[in-house]
This record gives structure tokens, sequence and C-alpha cells, in this order.
């Protein structure tokens, strides 16, 4: 009893004969996905796709033809028949299957295998003319030129394929001409120009559709060198406009430094090592690629500003949905060092006689990116009359946001008002209207100057950042 429980409850495994049909249907299912779904030249892609539509096109024709040849084929040996049939047909399943997993070089070959059979049934039609004909309508095989021709098309070069209508158009009629008696020589032109316009007709579509696939291949080649070039002109460009930003921002900034401070103080010190260590730097083109949540950009960002200077008020203002900020590190570099760059350009250019500056960073961070708003009641200048040769602004801010995806900033200042600096990375697929939101309760919030980037200003100062930057 336990046995046949035991018998009964077990599993069967699926027969042999039906799992080895499966497992080829699956085989082949893979392979026609590999290798339609891979790159591709477009002259062979357009061959394989004639290959398929001739192979499943004239297979369809022949099952519909079958009937006919029976018919007409009623007093010629089935041997014959048969051999005739196949050598028509034969390899045009063929064809459709090859052009489905093999390359082009081999759908040529079957195409032109096919074109040939075709040639070669109407010659075995030849010896029984007289029983063929006796059947009901004309002959089959005069019938079904195209077909040979279309092979032809896809096989072989266009004056090869020519060649071959020729022949193909000419040979019903020259064969009628020479059997019957009855064949006048009008008749043997009219039946060469009805197969010869026809073929030709499908001959003109085969060719113009491989020739475009060839002149698709030279254009993409061409685009690709003329896209290499330009990328490589863009990086030459990128490249020398950070070795500029770089020269200025360090060595020249240390320099400029040294020269006005008349001796070697640790702070000096420590910006000439850093000016070292970022020269060392350029040896290596390598961008992290990481990502930051929105404490560790805040952290980035407060490191950035505090190397500068550490007196300078850093404040951040929480949107409420900061913890889903994602900010790559490729974009909070250039974000840092727009900003470092603008402190020291605040340190350098806006002291007043006789009253300390004030200055301060504030960050707003939300989950569609970063603001960050710089503020300083120094002097002030007047943003049109800065040279387009200076770098500060041009070139080590506004440039970097400018080549920063998502990036954007703009200064605002005025002789005797202050300065602003704003900044602001939107992350991509998210809106910047969040980044104006109000803060949290345990971060002061933004103070409420009309031309500052506060509650509700967050998109209109980002549209006034791309202006801009335009004019820079």
């Amino acid at each position: 009893m336990n046995a046949s429980s035991t018998s009964v409850g077990a599993p069967r495994r699926p027969a042999v004969w039906f799992q080895r049909p499966r497992a080829l249907c699956a085989r082949v299912v893979l392979l026609v996905r590999a290798r339609n779904n891979g790159p591709e030249l477009a002259a062979d892609r357009v061959v394989r796709r004639f290959g398929l539509v001739l192979g499943l096109v004239g297979t369809i024709v022949a099952g519909l033809a079958l009937p006919e040849v029976v018919v007409q084929h009623h007093s010629v040996p089935l041997i014959w028949t048969v051999i005739t049939v196949l050598v028509a047909f034969g390899m045009l399943p063929v064809l459709a299957v090859v052009s489905l997993v093999a390359g082009p070089r081999l759908v040529g070959w079957v195409a032109g295998a096919a074109a040939l059979g075709y040639l070669a049934a109407m010659a075995l039609v030849m010896p029984y003319y007289y029983e063929i004909r006796d059947g009901a309508g004309p002959i089959w095989a005069h019938r079904l030129v195209v077909l040979g021709v279309v092979a032809a098309g896809v096989a072989w070069r266009p004056w090869l394929a020519g060649i071959y209508l020729v022949g193909a158009a000419a040979a019903p009629g020259v064969a009628l001409y020479v059997m019957f008696d009855d064949t006048t020589a009008w008749s043997v032109v009219g039946n060469f120009l009805r197969n010869a316009g026809l073929c030709l007709l499908f001959l003109w579509c085969v060719v113009h559709a491989r020739a475009a696939g060839a002149r698709v291949d030279r254009e993409s080649v061409v685009a690709g060198e003329r896209a290499a070039v330009v990328a490589g002109t863009a990086a030459r460009e990128r490249e020398r406009a950070r070795f500029a930003v770089l020269i200025h921002d360090a060595v020249l900034s240390t320099l400029l430094d040294a020269s006005r401070s008349g001796n070697t103080s640790p702070v000096l010190r420590e910006q000439a090592r850093r000016t070292l260590d970022q020269l060392d730097a350029t040896r290596i083109s390598d961008t992290g690629s990481g990502l930051l949540e929105a404490n560790s950009a805040i952290g980035f960002l407060r490191a950035a500003v505090h190397e500068v200077n550490p007196g300078i008020g850093f404040t951040v203002q929480r949107g409420g949905s900061e913890s889903e900020l994602r900010m790559p590190l490729a974009a909070a570099g250039p974000l840092a060092a727009a900003l470092a760059e603008a402190i020291r350009n605040s340190l350098r250019h806006a002291g007043v006689l006789g009253r300390p500056v004030r200055r301060e960073v504030t960050v707003t961070v939300a989950a569609g990116g970063l603001l960050v708003v710089l503020r300083d009641d120094g002097a002030g200048f007047d943003r049109l009359a800065v040279p387009a040769d200076r770098l500060g602004i041009s070139a080590s801010i506004l440039g970097r946001m400018r080549q920063l995806p998502g990036g954007a900033g703009f200064v605002e200042s005025e002789p005797g008002c202050g300065t602003t600096v704003t900044l602001m990375w939107a992350n991509a697929g998210s809106g910047d209207g969040d980044l104006g939101a109000g803060g949290g309760d345990d971060d002061p919030g933004v103070g409420g100057d009309a031309n500052e980037p506060t509650a509700g200003g967050g998109a209109e100062n980002f549209r006034r950042g791309r202006r801009w930057n335009d004019r820079a």
C-alpha cells in the first residue's frame, strides 16, 4: 500500500520525445533573439530581411501553386514532378530559416542557390512541354519568374542580377518559340517585355534598398568620425579650461597671497601644500562615481567653505524631503570648487575700510537638489564692468556651474551694496520648486530679501542664473 501511494504521489517526468522539441525550440528562439538584437550593419540587415520575406512569400506561393502543378503534370512521371518542384521551391523555406539565424553571407549563398534552382526548374519542365501544356492555364514555371529575380537581387550584385533578369524573362518565350510552331516572334517579344517589366520593378526595389543600407552605413561611419573629432576638441577645450581655472584658483591665488603677506604664515603654507596636491592630482583624470546623501553633501560643502576660511558662517535650510537626495560626487566637486572660489573672491575684493565684512553661506537642501547662497555686505562691484579676460567669475564660478549637468549660477552685486552669489544643482528628473521651501525647526531660515533665492523664489533665481550664464 505504501509502495502504491508513493508511486502515485511521485512527480512524473515529461516524456523525452516531448522535451527534445521544446529544448530545440528554446535554442532556436535564443539564437534568433541574439542574431536580431545585436549590432549589425544596415546593409546586412536589409539582405537578411529581404531573404526572410522572399523565403516566406515563396513558400506560400509554392503551396498555392501546388494544385496547378498537380493538374498540369498529370501525364508527367511523379518522380520528375517531385524533382522539378523541389528544385524550383526547395531552397525558399531554407532561405527563410537561414535569414533568421545566420549572417548575410550565408543568406546570399542560399538566395543564389534559389535563383539558380528556379532556372534549373524551367529547364526541367522543357522535356514535358507538350504534356504540361495540355493542362489548364499557362505553364506554372513561366508565371513565377519574379521569385528567381528577387533571389538574384538578394544574392548578387546589381549587374549580375540584371543579367539574370534578362535571361529568366526571355527563357519562357524562347522555349515556347522553339517547342511550338504556333508561337510567333511578336508573342516572344511580348512575353519578354511583360516578364521583364514585372521583374524589373521588384529588382529595382531590392537594389535600391540594399544601396540605401550601404549609404546608411557609410554615413554612420562619417558621423562617428565627426563625433570623435568633436569629442576630442571638446575634451581638449575642457582640459584647457580646467587648467586655466586651476592656475587661477590655486597657483596665482597662492602667489598673490604670498606677495601681499610678506611672510610664510601657517595658513599660507597650508594653502601652498594644497596647491601642490592639486597640481599632482592633474596627472590622474579619475572622477569619483559615488553618491552623497543629504548630510554628506552638506558636510562636503561645509568642509570646502571652512578650508578657505573657518570664520564664515554656514547655515543649512532643509526642505523636508532631503532624505531622498542623492548627489553624485562628480557634481559635488564642481559645486564646492565654485563656492570656494566665490569665498576667495569675497575675501580678496569685498573689504571695506573701517568695518568688518559679514559673510554667510546658506544651503537649501531638498530631494530636488541643492541651492547654495553666499552673501557678503562688503564693497560690491559693477558686474558688467568686469573685464572678459578675468577668470574668477566667468570661469571659476559661472563656467564651472555652466558645465555641470543640472547646474546654474549667477552673481548679484552693486557698488556699496554687497554681493550675492547663488549656485544651484538640480537633480535629473526633479523639479526645482521645492528648493525654495521653508526651513526646518532646527536650522535657521534664509532672510527675506527680494533679491535672494528664498521661499517661492528658487525657480525664478534658477532662470536668472541661466541668463547670467549666457551673458558670462
